[in-house]
């Protein structure tokens, strides 16, 4: 497909702010609004100074998500009645969901955009200043490929590449796929140019991203297109780093592991959800595969790559869960001996088959399982990290990752597990994000590595020359149509579990 945005005319020397909740999908989209601003004209705010326009880009899969934007919405009210110039808008699969009732609720949101057309963002603002009154603009179905958008990424040493978005899966929990749409796939061609534009500007990483990844190819009909698509990979030069997210248990076939393990550049991490070890509480997810289908896949996994970090997804307090089903999800955590996990209180959404079951379990038991599942995950996170210790690893510079490391005068970066680690830098060498070295850990905690002895094999990076080129001179404001400029994906937000 070839985008075709609506244009506006420039907005030279206005800023802008893009706030963003939600998954891994929703920071991409706003990488994808960031460069339609830019390239309409838009600056970035700096960050001691309010926004002329303000972007909210939403999550609908929390049941807090309605109340933490219309928090946000009434703090800017009064910001924006001293500013009449400034505008609000509101997009995301919040947007999507609510529509109307957003401006009923907040009258002084001047946008209102859908999750499949954020490239007539420009455009709606400057119809909306114009018009003096709300634009309010919703599709029902994608009409233009978001990853042939204008993109700013967020940083030059990785990127996210989107292979498809929209689900075909009917999990009773999920409002996803009623706000995405049905999957839309990219053609393997599209998104090998992609990642080669990427690598041609100095980006070592990329992760493919889909709402359900490993069932990419379902569109076209080739059952192996993902699997494929992951060798593809392989084979371009300079690409040091792929991973994926995030895939669906019921269409992870061994074709997939095949590709991980026998692919140098495929990363040894799985993130595979898992949501429920209970038989019983995954039938009523409408989930469609089992405890014993799930345990052999990470028993495969194991198998072909050893030294393989598995992380997961897991909502404890589904309507009907028993404390034997929580057991059994337990169970399965023992058994699969997680990295990490990302760990939910199951969140009623109106509009999901969840909402209206029978049986929702008393909020204090859903708190005392959470608080028990979250104290087992650490407790194996952290017996599998102590693992490490004494291991050398090579990490590939990151930025912004370790909070404290400017008090404790160290640096981060990521292992080729994912396995966030802290770092001595090595004397008298400047090392930058994207550059790789070797170290040896030293300490583990459960959510991360230290390793106090200097770093060694400092290997200097067209990542990082990429990184210095970006942080010595400012980035151009706009690129090219479907040709993303430098960038990356930002250290995450604690993501919904959304993108499963």
């Amino acid at each position: 497909m070839t985008a075709t945005p609506e244009t506006a005319p420039p907005a030279t020397g206005r800023t802008y702010e893009v706030r963003t909740y939600g998954c891994q999908m929703n920071v991409h989209d706003s990488e994808r609004l960031t460069g339609l601003l830019e390239g309409a004209g838009y600056v970035a705010a700096p960050a001691d100074e309010q926004a002329d326009v303000v972007v909210f880009n939403t999550c609908a899969v929390r049941e807090n998500a309605d109340n933490k934007l219309y928090g946000n919405l009434s703090h800017l009210a009064p910001v924006k009645a001293a500013n009449p110039g400034m505008q609000i808008a509101v997009g995301g699969c919040l947007a999507q969901k609510d529509r109307s009732t957003i401006t009923a609720k907040a009258p002084y949101v001047d946008v209102v955009f859908g999750t499949h057309n954020i490239g007539s963002l420009p455009a709606l603002l400057e119809r909306a200043r114009v018009m003096e009154e709300a634009q309010v603009e919703i599709l029902e179905s994608l009409e233009v490929f978001p990853s042939t958008l204008p993109t700013k990424r967020d940083s030059a040493y990785a990127a996210w590449v989107s292979v498809s978005v929209g689900c075909n899966n009917t999990c009773t929990f999920c409002i996803v796929p009623a706000l995405r749409g049905k999957e839309k796939d990219r053609r393997p061609g599209e998104i090998l140019a992609e990642v080669e534009a990427l690598v041609a500007e100095g980006v070592s990483e990329i992760t493919l991203l889909g709402q359900n990844v490993n069932a990419y190819g379902v569109e076209f009909g080739d059952r192996q297109a993902f699997s494929k698509l992951l060798r593809a990979c392989g084979d371009i030069e300079g690409l040091e780093r792929v991973r994926f997210t995030s895939p669906h248990p019921a269409e992870f076939t061994d074709d997939v592991i095949e590709a991980m393990a026998e692919t140098p550049n495929v990363m040894p991490q799985l993130h595979m959800p898992l949501q429920s070890g209970s038989d019983k509480v995954l039938k009523d997810m409408r989930r469609s595969y089992r405890q014993a289908k799930y345990l052999g896949i990470i028993e495969r996994v194991r198998a072909a790559m050893p030294d393989a970090a598995i992380t997961t997804d897991i909502i404890v307090g589904f309507p009907g869960e028993t404390e034997e089903d929580f057991q059994a999800t337990l169970d399965v955590v023992r058994a699969a001996r997680f990295s990490g996990a990302f760990t939910f209180q199951y969140s009623k959404r109106p509009g999901t088959p969840a909402a209206t079951l029978d049986d929702q379990v008393p909020p204090e038991v859903v708190k005392d399982r959470y608080e028990r599942l979250a104290a087992l995950v650490n407790e194996i996170a952290w017996e599998e990290n102590k693992r490490l210790v004494g291991r050398r690893v090579e990490l590939m510079v990151s930025e912004g990752e370790g909070r404290k490391d400017k008090a404790t005068h160290r640096l981060s970066g990521r292992g080729p597990d994912n396995r966030l680690v802290h770092f001595a830098p090595p004397e008298g060498v400047d090392v930058r994000p994207g550059d790789m070295v070797t170290v040896e850990i030293t300490y583990a905690a459960p959510h991360h590595l230290v390793a106090d002895g200097p770093a060694t094999d400092v290997r200097r990076t067209r990542s990082g020359d990429a990184w210095q080129a970006r942080t010595s001179s400012p980035a151009p404001a706009g690129v090219s149509l479907g040709m993303p400029a430098i960038g990356v994906p930002a250290p995450l937000p604690e993501a919904d579990a959304c993108a499963r």
